[in-house]
């Protein structure tokens, strides 16, 4: 299994709205994908401009396979990249 855990960060507050619009959709076109457990994107509520995104695959071909699909390619790299600061961070899950 891989965690994965993204938190993003949008640079500009004017394009919150739009980020969260290009994230709800990601969230639902990965959902669909073979070898996604889970991915749930989430928006703090502590700072508006925060984005928290934890994914689970069944395997790193799986999330190989997703990161050359349409929700990755076509929403998350060219859209949503560019308009935010991202920190990625894989980690084990403990209980």
């Amino acid at each position: 299994m891989i965690c994965l855990n993204v938190i993003l960060t949008v640079k500009d507050p004017n394009d919150v709205d739009e980020i969260r619009g290009l994230l709800t959709e990601q969230g639902k076109l990965s959902r669909q994908e073979p070898g996604c457990a889970r991915f749930e994107v989430y928006h703090s509520t502590a700072d508006p401009k925060v984005f928290i995104l934890n994914e689970r695959w069944e395997s790193q071909a799986a999330l190989d396979v997703h990161r050359q699909a349409k929700a990755y390619t076509e929403i998350y790299q060219p859209q949503v990249i560019p308009k935010v600061d991202r920190v990625p961070h894989p980690a084990e899950l403990v209980e």
